[in-house]
């Protein structure tokens, strides 16, 4: 149950809130002051703030301020009766996630109120695996995760909430988002921990091999069969099978799977009685199985069996706050790589788009590690696609920009330029708002 504080001097106003919000389930704390408000609020855990923009005394803007330096995590919604552009960028750049204009709209309160929620669970969910020390000693992942943007934390969220479930999952995505790595999360932080993870590419196995390699095969089964195999199937009992490449698989095979599915039983090539597996199916695909489907091209029963819960993966240039951590991680797990990015290298690299995703940007530098001329990497020698931004540009996006750039400025001028307390206001990390300081030449004067 979220902790609300309500901040309102007038009565009737205070009174319809409150009411509202404790028949949603919230616990509402009440001041009809800034001073009052600021008591509270040292006293009490407070995780979401409804403030009246205009108070006698200390106005909204100052009381959130205040707030914001005694706990720079807090949420805040500024009630308003002057909305306009310019109020949303005067709350927003004071912190505030939200604006509301009087009279208030009791829907449209509850619906960003519930955003903010959304926000704060995806934080809880991913704190702790997004901890190098914690991933690094309690998962079996190839590589650190990196979750510095939403698209990404929600995604975590999402992996972590469904690893403790035993149904089938369907995760989604382009080719190089890392559907291996989120089923190796969910088997690693579910309760089939300790038993087997096991994986078949469908799309690595010839149509003739693939049901003795998923299901197994007796002793004489076929030519070459000279003894029993143990399919993948039987090895994942107790644990994971993960399928990855699953839309690659021929219609004939997709009614065998489908039976395994349903039944929970197989039966080997050449094998007369039926064995129960009890294995969790994790199923990965970067083709849109809906559209198969439609197609013709896959089975509408498998489909949905597979699809008890989906995961959908963003592709990097929907996170692009990430790469900035990503080539951290990459260039370090390069032997010997003493070169490092020139700003400008780091800006086209960040505004490049990816098609191969984080594979892509692995093997690009990869690419330019090796054939460094020297210790400082230059726009120039990346590749051509990439030396021109595909980040498009207009007066919406400078817009956008010249409004990022002021409300950075306003966030380290208002933790007086310490880096980690204005990181903390804005909701990023300090790498992020190092990158963005050197972006847009922010430095104190």
């Amino acid at each position: 149950m979220m902790n609300i504080l309500l901040v309102d001097d007038e009565p009737m106003q205070r009174e319809l809130l409150a009411g509202f919000l404790l028949n949603q389930g919230y616990a509402v704390l009440e001041a009809d002051n800034g001073e009052q408000a600021l008591r509270v609020f040292a006293q009490q855990a407070i995780a979401l703030v409804l403030l009246d923009q205009r108070m006698p005394g200390l106005p909204g803007e100052e009381v959130l301020a205040r707030m914001k330096a005694l706990n720079p995590g807090v949420r805040a919604i500024m009630i308003t009766a002057y909305g306009s552009v310019e109020t949303a960028v005067t709350v927003l750049k004071l912190g505030a996630d939200d604006f509301l204009e009087k009279p208030i709209d009791l829907g449209q309160l509850m619906e960003k109120i519930q955003q903010i929620e959304q926000r704060l669970s995806v934080a809880e969910d991913v704190q702790a695996l997004v901890q190098p020390e914690a991933v690094d000693e309690s998962l079996p992942l190839p590589v650190p995760l990196v979750a510095e943007s939403l698209a990404m934390r929600e995604a975590l969220s999402l992996a972590r909430r469904m690893a403790v479930s035993d149904f089938n999952v369907l995760i989604c995505g382009e080719t190089g988002t890392g559907k291996e790595v989120f089923a190796r999360l969910m088997h690693a932080l579910s309760p089939r921990a300790g038993a087997p993870f096991v994986e078949l590419n469908c799309a690595a196995i010839p149509e003739t091999l693939f049901e003795s390699e998923l299901f197994g095969h007796e002793k004489g089964a076929f030519t070459g069969a000279t003894k029993a195999h143990c399919g993948r199937f039987e090895q994942a009992v107790g644990g994971v099978l993960f399928l990855d490449e699953v839309g690659e698989l021929a219609l004939p095979l997709q009614a065998k799977l489908l039976r395994a599915l349903q039944e929970k039983r197989i039966r080997r090539v050449g094998g007369e009685r039926e064995i129960s597996v009890d294995a969790r199916v994790l199923a990965a695909t970067n083709r849109d199985l809906r559209a198969e489907v439609t197609a013709g091209r896959f089975r509408e029963d498998l489909y949905f069996r597979l699809k008890v819960l989906e995961l959908e993966l963003p592709p990097l240039r929907q996170r692009r706050e990430d790469i900035p951590a990503l080539i951290e991680q990459i260039i370090a797990r390069h032997p010997g790589a003493t070169a490092r990015l020139a700003p400008e290298t780091l800006d086209r690299l960040i505004k490049y788009d990816y098609p191969g995703n984080v594979r892509e940007l692995e093997h690009l530098l990869q690419r330019l590690l090796t054939l460094a001329r020297g210790p400082l990497l230059r726009p120039s020698e990346l590749p051509a696609e990439v030396r021109t931004p595909s980040v498009t540009t207009g007066p919406l996006q400078e817009r956008l920009a010249a409004f990022e750039r002021d409300l950075l400025h306003t966030a380290l001028e208002q933790a007086d330029w310490v880096q980690t307390r204005a990181a903390e206001a804005l909701g990023i990390s300090e790498r992020v708002l190092r990158y963005k300081m050197g972006k847009f030449a922010l430095r104190r004067e």
